[in-house]
């Protein structure tokens, strides 16, 4: 299941334990549309997840950063879990974020996870105390062998302040049910030291964050990227990676150029701490997909700055998106 006979791997067809090895394509890190502080707009949410997989993305990640994960309560991340698995319908493989800094709370989702369907976990370092890199392997050991689905480490040390350093990688790939890795550091040298020592690992997938490098690293021997951008223009984080995966360099340069647009105009169109992710939720509310409401003590760009973004909007040389009537 899950490959045609040409050999070709059908990922619509990559649930719960089927999922390829490795793990490869645009997976979504999407936005988490809310009403309010406690309760989820379930209504952008179908429409959020209709548009991605319209787009051709080969899964969708939910409760990351771009999905304000730490933000919200327990009890709306596990209604998320569950409504995001109920409208996808096993289409694609649901990836959850399981990331907390109680390893228990931790392993309470990745239960509720496996028990709504969803295909795999993602997992940053517990963030507040500076874990050595012994305790952080031990960590992630004990957080995988106490889940039931398979784990993808998160590097993101903007936020945790800790490194999954190269060779904890390595020896946390031994571990069956660890099955990739999603750097979000945004250092290239750390990206290209974790391929390079990876490189026998066929069966390790190794994920991009920053929109910005997708093209550098999926040229070089990445297997896919979890492309914020991918919430509001799919179909052009897609055909990026297809042209990567072909080698059809006039046309990953065109698109890379694009995605570099998106970047400047919209992740960094009215700067803040957050502008990426308010820039994001703004552009959705603008097409008509989801509001624009944040998880406290975040907040939506005003009429102003929202001004701003939808005129840059106007301005990106993509497929025009879908307008708000």
């Amino acid at each position: 299941m899950g490959a045609r006979p040409d050999g070709v791997i059908n990922y619509r067809m990559m649930t719960g334990r089927n999922l390829p090895k490795p793990l490869q394509g645009i997976i979504p890190p999407i936005v988490t549309p809310l009403l309010n502080n406690g309760s989820l707009d379930l209504e952008g949410l179908g429409r959020l997840i209709e548009h991605v997989i319209k787009g051709g993305v080969h899964g969708l990640f939910i409760l990351g950063t771009t999905g304000e994960a730490p933000g919200l309560s327990y009890k709306l991340k596990n209604e998320l879990i569950k409504v995001t698995c109920q409208k996808v319908k096993q289409r694609i493989p649901v990836f959850v974020g399981i990331t907390d800094s109680s390893v228990d709370e931790s392993i309470l989702l990745a239960k509720a996870a496996e028990q709504c369907g969803a295909s795999g976990l993602v997992a940053a370092p517990p963030y507040y105390f500076s874990l050595s890199q012994p305790e952080l392997t031990t960590y992630f050991t004990h957080l995988a062998d106490n889940v039931g689905l398979p784990l993808f480490l998160y590097n993101i040390p903007s936020q945790t302040k800790i490194i999954i350093e190269p060779l904890s990688v390595k020896e946390l790939a031994s571990h069956p049910m660890i099955a990739g890795l999603k750097d979000s550091s945004g250092n290239g040298t750390y990206f290209n030291t974790v391929s390079s020592i990876m490189k026998a690992e066929e069966t390790f997938a190794l994920f991009v964050g920053p929109d910005e490098m997708l093209a550098s690293v999926l040229l070089t021997g990445a297997h896919g990227g979890v492309s914020a951008g991918a919430n509001l223009f799919p179909k052009l984080y897609v055909d990026l990676f297809e042209a990567c995966r072909s080698g059809n360099l006039s046309v990953v340069s065109s698109l890379h150029s694009q995605v570099m647009e998106i970047s400047e105009k919209i992740y960094n169109g009215v700067p803040t701490g957050t502008s990426y992710l308010k820039g994001i939720k703004a552009v959705l509310s603008i097409m008509g997909i989801c509001n624009d409401f944040m998880a406290y003590p975040l907040i939506p760009l005003d009429a102003r700055e929202k001004k701003i973004i939808k005129t840059n909007l106007s301005e990106l040389k993509v497929n025009s998106p879908r307008k708000k009537i």
